[in-house]
């Protein structure tokens, strides 16, 4: 998912994708103790979703509380 994909969700489906990537995360880490994970970059790549989800999130409450 594009950063431009996410500051057009809202807040509850950007918490749902950060959760849904945390156990896609586990997935992989696991994976990877077994030897089955042939792409290794796709880890880095989960954890930087994650973290660019949290920072829109965190924006869009930001904002919400400064309209209010």
């Amino acid at each position: 998912m594009k950063l431009s994909e996410m500051r057009e969700k809202t807040v509850e489906e950007l918490k749902q994708f950060v959760l849904d990537s945390k156990k896609q995360l586990l997935d992989c880490r696991i994976k990877k103790t077994m030897h089955k994970l042939e792409n290794t970059a796709e880890i880095s790549k989960t954890k930087r979703l994650i973290a660019q989800a949290k920072t829109v999130i965190s924006e869009k409450e930001a904002a919400s509380e400064a309209k209010a």
